[in-house]
């Protein structure tokens, strides 16, 4: 029964910190398997998906200890399963990292079908090839378990059907102990992609080209515990940035990767959105009406399609029509009808929305349909007349660290409501 209360109407405006990048951390922390001594990993997000791994993790045998909110130290060695728990499995799409933390520890790993956000088939078929050209072989049980196993994991030349994050994360965690060298083709170059690189070369593997569409690995025999900082969130920055562009407002955001966010940027600034950059942080603000923009999510360095449902909010209310494309995910658009409850005008053709600019957005009760339909939703609510409750927050809770707390100081009017009639903020 848990909603955020939004009233809509303030002016964003001040300073916010970025967390950790949710996406690197939750394939960062099943790596630790790898480790043949412990692991601090600092700056990682106060998500509930990081505390589902962690919750694996400790399940499995390993030592887990939250230092502080930000900071996990796990000590993987007496893990002796290469079994991950199912229920909790199922909870997260990133439990799939530990099949090929397993593979590489054990050569054999059982892990869930992936759960996580729905917008449409998810398959783990670029996976399963990765894993069968090191010398694999799979069997999907009864019970939605997949078992994977080698006799003896052998480097390759891989040549992944179409770009995806999971499946180049998966295989450089399967291949990063397997004899001899595997290429991978086709690879994805997402920032959190080249940050799991960084971890892992810091443990003394060997892989380079993580960042462009080729990565090269050469097996190595032992991989060691360190100490290693997780990137800033590039996906949690642009929500705060659209959220500024939004209301108007002028926010400072900081601890960021001014690089990571330059199709975000560009994006804002060709719809009237003044972006300044400096070394760690960026400055969005706006004074002006928004002008329409036709968006195309793509692999990155193309704009992101985590980003695709924020900007749909904006694009709803700048003046004339934008085009938004989505090219990643083919049921992505389900949030458009909770827009459109709330006064959007929105026409959807397949993988195409066609948005007629509005003058404003109503307030009123709607959905968090996935994470980040549940991040435009607040944004909606920010910007809408009168009152928003936003229901189906545990998918917000899952990418966004104390977003309320950070939103409240920003000047946002917005409260967690833990049952009905009761006013609790959320600063936690």
């Amino acid at each position: 029964m848990e909603k955020f209360i939004i009233r809509g109407g303030n002016v964003l405006k001040g300073e916010v910190n970025i967390s950790g990048a949710k996406n690197a951390a939750v394939a960062i922390i099943p790596a630790v398997l790898l480790a043949d001594g412990p692991c601090r990993i600092e700056n990682v997000p106060d998500v509930s998906d990081v505390g589902i791994l962690a919750a694996i993790l400790s399940e499995m045998g390993a030592k887990v200890d939250f230092v502080d909110k930000n900071t996990l130290e796990i000590d993987p060695r007496p893990v002796d399963t290469h079994v991950v728990p199912s229920e909790l499995g199922r909870k997260m799409r990133g439990s799939y990292y530990f099949i090929g933390a397993l593979l590489s520890r054990y050569s054999r790993a059982e892990a869930p079908l992936p759960g996580g956000c729905d917008f449409g088939v998810r398959p783990i078929d670029q996976h399963l090839k990765g894993f069968e050209a090191l010398g694999c072989t799979y069997n999907v049980k009864e019970n939605a378990q997949i078992e994977v196993s080698s006799d003896n994991l052998k480097g390759a030349n891989i040549y992944l059907d179409m770009v995806t994050v999971g499946a180049t994360i998966n295989i450089m965690l399967a291949a990063v102990k397997a004899k001899g060298l595997t290429i991978i083709e086709n690879a994805a170059r997402e920032p959190h992609i080249v940050d799991v690189a960084n971890f892992l070369n810091t443990m003394g593997a060997n892989i380079s080209g993580a960042g462009t569409d080729t990565i090269k690995i050469r097996g190595v025999q032992h991989l060691k515990g360190v100490t290693y900082s997780v990137i800033p969130d590039q996906i949690e920055a642009g929500t705060y940035m659209v959220a500024a562009a939004a209301t108007g407002g002028d926010v400072l955001i900081k601890n960021v990767t001014p690089k990571h966010l330059e199709s975000i940027s560009a994006k804002l600034e060709e719809m009237g959105v003044r972006v300044d950059e400096y070394d760690d942080a960026v400055r969005v603000s706006r004074t002006g009406p928004l002008k329409k923009c036709n968006v195309k999510t793509m692999p990155h360095p193309g704009f992101p399609t985590d980003m695709q449902p924020q900007i749909g909010v904006l694009l709803s209310i700048a003046n004339g029509t934008s085009i938004l494309n989505e090219n990643v995910w083919e049921n992505r658009f389900r949030y458009v009808e909770e827009l459109k409850r709330m006064g959007a005008r929105i026409t959807v053709n397949g993988r195409i929305a066609v948005f007629e600019g509005v003058k404003e957005l109503k307030g009123g009760p709607v959905k968090a349909v996935d994470l980040r339909a549940g991040a435009a939703m607040i944004i909606a609510g920010l910007i809408a007349k009168g009152t928003t409750s936003v229901e189906d927050i545990r998918h917000i809770q899952r990418g966004y660290e104390d977003i309320v707390g950070k939103l409240t100081k920003l000047g946002a009017d917005i409260y967690l409501q833990k049952k009905p009639d009761s006013k609790e903020a959320n600063v936690g």
